[in-house]
């Protein structure tokens, strides 16, 4: 392999691998915040709003809640985790 392509790689590899940890940090913090009493309007809510809900909302709409507790964050962690893993095997990892 020519190594400019695996430097490419490599940042790629990288590059995902960041993005889905992230994601789902903000998941898991978005699902901890709401154990609290924090204003939704707050920056930080508002910022972890905007980024969760294209992920969140869509599942809310097909899985409801059981008891009271919403189980979409940890169905929308599983996915991201399962397309994570497509996506490093298509690159190559």
């Amino acid at each position: 392999m020519v190594p400019s392509l695996a430097i490419n790689f490599s940042l790629a590899i990288n590059f995902i691998d960041l993005f889905f940890d992230l994601l789902s940090l903000a998941i898991l913090a978005r699902a901890f915040l709401s154990w609290f009493n924090v204003d939704p309007y707050h920056p930080v809510m508002a910022f972890l709003r905007q980024i969760t809900d294209p992920i969140l909302e869509p599942l809310r709409r097909i899985i409801p809640p059981i008891g009271g507790l919403d189980f979409s964050p940890i169905v929308a962690i599983f996915l991201l985790q399962m397309i994570r893993r497509l996506l490093l095997s298509l690159v190559g990892a």
